[in-house]
């Protein structure tokens, strides 16, 4: 027999009145390729949509007897997107494409070899709605910091990618029935793999506490 739950009960059990899916910041601290500079100041107000990343672990099926036995396999990590708000100066979809240009020339095909020389890394935070305990939003350092754009509000979790490039800047739809709308794009990348922690940093796996997946 199933359990009598009371709306208190399921009140007390929802940290933080739950997570929010509009509370979020993405870094693309190793840019590549991009000139001018890469401002990533800039696309952490314009990028719209993300996500946190997905992997899979695909199982092995071994057949017996008319049975089938599922061992886990290998793991693999799903292609990570961005959706960007396109302003007029169109300085962040010239810098993406900058870079899908430096891994294969649209002229001649020939790009880098390298994998450092074309790979980056990103970093999404998914915020929490309140400041961290026992600091203000104009004292705050580390992860929330004000200085980092997000006005102090505390980093719930945290995504670092390691190894991304982009593999499809997408087409931005012109139409004269397109009124009362702003232009947007987005852009896939490719993930090596990437590690889920707290107090997020910027610039590798050891900028992460509590560091629970690679």
């Amino acid at each position: 027999m199933a359990n009598l739950r009371t709306i208190t009960q399921f009140k007390s059990r929802l940290a933080g009145g739950g997570a929010r899916p509009n509370l979020f910041e993405v870094n693309i601290n190793d840019f590549k390729y991009a000139s001018p500079s890469w401002d990533n100041e800039t696309f952490q107000f314009l990028c719209k949509a993300s996500s946190l990343p997905a992997s899979t672990v695909t199982p092995v099926e071994i057949p017996f007897r008319g049975r089938v036995l599922k061992v886990a396999g290998d793991r693999t990590f799903d292609i990570w997107s961005v959706t960007v708000i396109n302003d007029e100066d169109f300085k962040l979809r010239t810098s993406f494409e900058q870079w899908m240009n430096g891994i294969s020339k649209l002229s001649d095909a020939s790009g880098a070899t390298q994998p450092n020389s074309y790979m980056g890394n990103a970093v999404v935070n998914q915020l929490g709605r309140g400041y961290q305990i026992g600091r203000s939003a104009t004292t705050n350092t580390g992860a929330g910091d004000n200085s980092s754009g997000n006005g102090g509000i505390t980093p719930l979790r945290s995504y670092y990618m390691d190894g991304i490039f982009p593999t499809n800047v997408g087409p931005i739809d012109l139409s004269y029935e397109s009124g009362d709308t702003v232009e947007e794009y987005s852009v896939e990348f490719q993930v090596q793999y990437w590690v889920a922690g707290s107090s997020a940093q910027s610039g590798s796996p050891s900028d992460y506490t509590n560091t629970v997946v690679i």
